[in-house]
């Protein structure tokens, strides 16, 4: 399993890594086609015997980046996948002249918070009801060194 650019022939797959979440912060298919379309975007994603394990999604705008989304399917957690792909994308925006890059992430999701930790995210501020009334997001950012960046 590697990380490959998305094609819009995924879409279905992304978008059933929804499920994953609440139903009140899933994404909709048009949200993720949005992402797949957009010149300013990049779409990675992972695949198991053809079908769409984990998914995310960055945007450079001018030398700003954002990761917007992270999804792996529950029956493919803790094998790295969200690493491999969050690496990836931070490597394609530093290729597009990001100097640095953003993400909101759930306060109680430590899990995550862990993983953009050791890629180097460090925690900016906290941005209260974020998610909905009692559920906070914290901002972090990282600066990855510019020259190390790939066409993905």
């Amino acid at each position: 399993m590697t990380v490959t650019t998305a094609v819009e022939h995924d879409l279905a797959g992304i978008h059933s890594l929804e499920l994953c979440f609440a139903a009140e912060d899933r994404w909709s298919e048009t949200a993720w086609r949005d992402e797949l379309v957009a010149a300013d975007r990049w779409v990675g994603v992972v695949r198991d015997s053809g079908h769409v394990v984990a998914a995310a999604t960055f945007q450079v705008a001018g030398d700003l980046a954002d990761l917007h989304r992270v999804v792996v399917a529950p029956s493919h957690r803790g094998r790295g996948l969200a690493r491999d792909l969050v690496s990836r994308g931070m490597a394609w925006a530093v290729g597009r002249g990001a100097a640095s890059i953003l993400l909101e992430v759930a306060a109680d999701n430590g899990p995550a918070r862990t993983l953009y930790a050791s890629l180097g995210f460090q925690e900016l501020t906290v941005r209260r009801d974020y998610y909905g009334a009692g559920r906070d997001a914290v901002v972090m950012s990282a600066s990855p060194a510019q020259g190390q960046g790939d066409e993905a």
